[in-house]
């Protein structure tokens, strides 16, 4: 089994910039904490609709510019707000910045779904599209291909079902070569065929959104679809995102060790709102030193 990876994620809507900025460099001093997230909506998805929510790749970099030893990313990128190319440039850029540091984390984006869908609103607000589940999946796939070509070549043509690049370029290319690592989000039999064909890392929603049962169907569901195209599934890290209890920790705790022995492997620990003065160095001590006794011996 892979070593154990944790890191957080501070949602960027009803919170200061401030507040966002404190707990970022006080994790970035906090070995146990490798990594950290933003997410890429563009309103919230919780409270007052009118609240502040800052946009994610913008947030990132100026969080990138501040730190100087956390990965970084969002989790994860809608592929439905910018084009794959534009992604690209602004991935290369933040790569720069962060010397190093991004991964890239993309998923499907707003598709038009049956039942509640928090998209409609968000995409019509911003004059996007949703589309049908089937055709944002595909034009994943396309973006993955086109984010490590731009990453990797001088100069290309592209003529993809739904996207048609001539004469691509992006420079300065990442530091990271061939370029930063990609975690796909997703658990739908289409989705893990693309991430099965493209990522570095899976990443599924936890408890209480998925239950630990379902993750480890999911985990052999992703393992088939490497096989079939012949790739070694120990390739692709198992990651998940979980909610920090404040007030029991000792819960976050159990579901992590539930996480761990269903193959998970890299952990993001969701921190709720408010964030407490010295929440990271918290989170370190009562979450992941608790959960990981071993660690470091």
């Amino acid at each position: 089994m892979s070593a154990l990876s944790f890191g957080i994620k501070t949602t960027p809507a009803h919170a200061s910039y401030d507040d966002l900025l404190r707990v970022w460099t006080e994790a970035d001093t906090v070995p146990e904490i490798e990594h950290a997230w933003l997410w890429d909506h563009l309103l919230p998805l919780f409270g007052p609709r009118s609240g502040p929510a800052y946009e994610g790749w913008t947030l990132l970099a100026a969080l990138a510019a501040q730190t100087g030893r956390l990965r970084l990313g969002l989790m994860v990128t809608s592929n439905r707000i910018r084009p794959p190319a534009v992604l690209a440039k602004i991935a290369a850029t933040t790569d720069v910045i962060a010397r190093g540091r991004l991964v890239v984390g993309i998923g499907v984006g707003g598709t038009r779904q049956a039942g509640p869908n928090p998209a409609v609103a968000e995409y019509a607000a911003y004059g996007l599209d949703l589309v049908p589940p089937a055709e944002g999946v595909a034009r994943l796939d396309e973006a993955c291909t086109i984010l490590r070509r731009m990453w990797t070549e001088d100069d290309f043509d592209f003529r993809g079902k739904y996207y048609t690049l001539d004469n691509a370029r992006c420079e300065p290319k990442p530091v990271q070569r061939p370029g930063p690592p990609l975690l796909i989000g997703g658990w739908g039999d289409r989705t893990l065929r693309v991430v099965a064909e493209h990522a570095d890392i899976w990443n599924v929603p936890g408890p209480p959104h998925n239950s630990v049962e379902y993750i480890a169907q999911r985990s052999r569901a992703l393992d088939a679809h490497c096989a079939a195209i012949g790739r070694d599934p120990a390739q692709i890290q198992r990651s998940t995102q979980t909610h920090v209890s404040y007030d029991d920790p000792a819960a976050t705790r159990r579901t992590i060790e539930e996480l761990r022995r269903a193959g998970i492997t890299h952990f993001v620990l969701n921190l709720p709102q408010p964030f407490p003065p010295g929440v990271a160095a918290w989170t370190a001590e009562n979450v992941i030193r608790a959960s990981t006794p071993d660690r470091g011996r």
